[in-house]
């Protein structure tokens, strides 16, 4: 398998806070030493108050590809749902001029109905959801190719998702990094069964495809496991009003410690 940098991502979720303590945790963020700052696509908090204060991701990413310098942005993940994917790929296109290049392009099938039905989409069911992907992605890599100015590099694209049948096969034929759900076990198996879909469409996944997790706690609980299981990004939840980075950056010093 080829050998990917360990690296730590930082979701900061959108939620609870006003936009100038999201602005300035991606600062500390930056500073820190994060490897990957994310944020969610979704339009309301999914934790507390479920009509608090919230923001609207791809608009932030922009205003995070002119404010940071190093770290790679994006959102973990787009729910594919909610715009047109011609529309998303030259939203990506033009992030990754912002940004000098360094968007990672992440999409999802989507499962929040309150995003669905507040916004007039149409919320189907699970396998709908799933089929809107896959017919998004050939859309979305055609619409990146002929867009002018081009990318500024192959945007990477991250699906998230850990469904055997239909998720793991769209990430064995699109997908540069997966992001799964779950422990050391569960990214085992299912990074098995996605090299099964790989060989299926004649993807080599296991050298062409990173494994990402949620991780969350000690690093020093989780972290090695997950490595060994695969696992190369690891990203650390953190949301509003105040945004605590503490957890994020024992995890940084533990990546330091591996490096």
């Amino acid at each position: 398998m080829t050998e990917h940098p360990l690296r730590i991502g930082l979701q900061l979720q959108p939620e609870h806070a006003d936009y100038s303590a999201i602005r300035d945790a991606v600062l500390r963020a930056e500073d820190l030493g994060v490897d990957v700052i994310f944020n969610w696509d979704h339009f309301y908090p999914l934790h507390g108050d479920p009509d608090g204060k919230h923001f609207e991701s791809w608009t932030m990413l922009g205003a995070w590809a002119e404010q940071t310098e190093r770290v790679e942005i994006g959102a973990l993940v787009t729910g594919i749902g909610y715009r047109n994917p011609d529309l998303l790929a030259d939203m990506a296109r033009t992030v990754d001029h912002i940004s000098g290049g360094r968007l990672i392009l992440g999409l999802g099938a989507g499962w929040f109905e309150k995003d669905y039905t507040q916004f007039g989409y149409e919320f189907g069911t699970a396998g709908s959801r799933i089929a809107s992907l896959a017919e998004a992605m050939p859309r979305i890599k055609a619409r990146l190719a002929a867009g002018n100015p081009a990318a500024t590099r192959e945007i990477p694209v991250l699906i998230g998702g850990g469904g055997v049948k239909k998720t793991l096969r769209i990430v064995a034929e699109h997908a540069d990094i997966w992001h799964s759900f779950g422990d050391a076990d569960v990214l085992r198996t299912k990074s098995a069964i996605l090299d099964e879909h790989g060989a299926a469409v004649g993807r080599d996944t296991a050298e062409l495809v990173e494994r990402s997790v949620d991780v969350g706690g000690p690093p020093e609980a989780t972290g090695d496991a997950l490595v060994a299981a695969g696992a190369t990004l690891l990203t650390v939840g953190s949301n509003g009003p105040d945004y605590d980075l503490s957890e994020v950056r024992a995890w940084v010093d533990w990546r330091d410690e591996r490096r």
